[in-house]
């Protein structure tokens, strides 16, 4: 069943909490000052005995930087938003009244749970159809459930109570600039395409490293870690784009089947102590920063061993791309900030001899923030035009014209699913990850060092070379600019 029904209600669970305040409310604003969506009234919920000033500073403030810079329609459009929200408290784990709260709000309502995951399917569970407006959308973030069997549980629940394309599993790293970036130069290019499999590249990696460390998010990410936090919950997806064989279209279902086979056909083999790696922050310097070490920062638990720094090889197991490794790294506390899927293609199979210098394999850069894309080539050098030299190509991909979260707000506002995670997809995330988690718990595969401020542990070294700014020879890089 699809439906185009415009929301009318957003109401935000968690609205008290740290996601609502940093993500959700600007990226919000961002959507509401293009003067794409009206009509909208927010409300916000949670557990904290908030006033409604509060709340009104809390809006007022988030949207500040939007209201700024917007044209005269989308500053009227945030000013009747703001204007018009309201705040409840509610214990969304109390049987009755979540439902309660709908009653009293316009339909259809999208109803955002910036919770915990478990709090999240608690509330849930509580809920029946009939205790929901027509056209209600369900939005839950990542990581779905906390598991593989709470993510089945957890599906059936949701599809108890409205169908398939009114669930929203958000993964805001699916911004539609990300997402159509990655399709449009795999399936647009006809040169690219052909030498797009385990005949060609050698390996393929994605990396999301942060220069920030816990950052006071202890109750959260002390229970998650890297692996859940990021792998999981968005890599996988990252890397599905990067792999899928050409869609039909662009069109929510044929693009997710696509993804879905990916998934599907991918696997983490072991031994673990082989294909998976782990590491955990100790004290070191970010910049002018002191950070401590992580086990003990405040609310960290130092027994449960949590990863600050997890890198996993997935294997797809598919014509395209059997042998090919896929490593997948996300790591906080890091020396250099690096959003990048890097593509390393193999060898030439001979090299004329009387070449001398370095000949190095090609790489394909995709920048994730900022958006750029680079190719780096090996040319003859400056000089000598016998003797190779390493040259990069680089051009801005077209960014976004809002903020990640306004981008997913806007297909659960207009009822599009394309960018939201299909159900079936979210299950094979976790049984994709649950042997290595269980591996980890066993303490099958070592904890490992690193300063922060640092590249990880030393033994690791650096996946496919860092990028910076463009050049990485010893001759002058070859830079295409195009604004797009």
């Amino acid at each position: 069943m699809t439906s185009k029904t415009t929301v009318k209600t957003l109401l935000i669970l968690g609205a008290s909490g740290d996601l609502t305040g940093r993500l959700l409310l600007p990226g919000l604003a961002g959507l509401l000052a293009t003067g794409r969506v009206g009509g909208l009234r927010l409300v916000g919920a949670g557990s904290d005995p908030w006033t409604a000033r509060q709340w009104k500073e809390r809006v007022d403030t988030s949207f500040a930087a939007a209201a700024g810079a917007a044209e005269s329609p989308g500053r009227s459009v945030l000013d009747s938003v703001a204007a018009s929200t309201e705040y409840h408290q509610v214990d969304v784990t109390a049987d009755g009244r979540l439902a309660d709260l709908l009653a009293r709000l316009e339909g259809p309502v999208a109803i955002y749970f910036a919770l915990p995951p478990e709090i999240s399917q608690k509330a849930c569970a509580l809920l029946r159809r009939d205790q929901l407006p027509a056209g209600t959308r369900l939005v839950l973030e990542k990581p779905f459930g906390a598991g593989l069997e709470s993510a089945r549980e957890l599906n059936k629940v949701l599809a108890a109570l409205v169908p398939e394309d009114h669930i929203h599993r958000v993964d805001h790293f699916l911004g539609k600039a990300t997402v159509l970036n990655i399709l449009g130069l795999r399936f647009a290019n006809r040169f690219l395409e052909p030498v797009w499999d385990r005949d060609h590249i050698e390996k393929v990696e994605i990396i999301f490293d942060e220069d920030l460390a816990l950052e006071g998010r202890a109750r959260y990410y002390d229970h998650a870690g890297a692996l859940k936090d990021m792998i999981q919950s968005h890599l996988l997806h990252i890397m599905a784009f990067l792999a899928i064989d050409a869609p039909a279209s662009i069109d929510e279902r044929d693009l997710r089947d696509a993804v879905a086979a990916v998934l599907r056909a991918s696997s983490i083999k072991a031994p673990f102590q082989d294909s998976t790696r782990r590491a955990r922050y100790t004290a070191g310097k970010l910049g002018e920063r002191t950070i401590p070490d992580y086990a003990a920062e405040p609310g960290v638990d130092p027994a449960r061993n949590t990863e600050t720094l997890a890198q996993v090889t997935v294997e797809i197991d598919n014509w395209r791309w059997k042998g090919v490794p896929f490593i997948l790294r996300s790591g906080k506390a890091m020396g250099h900030k690096r959003k990048e899927a890097v593509v390393t293609f193999r060898p030439v199979p001979h090299l004329p001899v009387g070449f001398s210098g370095v000949d190095s394999p090609n790489h394909l850069r995709i920048g994730f923030g900022p958006d750029v894309l680079q190719l780096d080539v090996d040319v003859n050098g400056p000089g000598d035009v016998f003797t190779l030299d390493r040259a990069s190509l680089i051009t801005e991909l077209n960014a976004a014209g809002m903020l990640p979260y306004g981008e997913v707000l806007e297909g659960i506002l207009t009822g599009d699913p394309l960018l939201s995670v299909r159900g079936d997809t979210a299950e094979e995330c976790w049984r994709i990850m649950e042997p290595v988690l269980r591996a980890w718990a066993q303490d099958a595969v070592p904890l490992e060092e690193y300063d922060a401020g640092s590249q990880g542990p030393a033994a690791w070294g650096t996946s496919g070379g860092r990028r910076d700014s463009g050049h990485t020879g010893s001759g002058s890089p070859t830079a295409a600019s195009h604004g797009g």
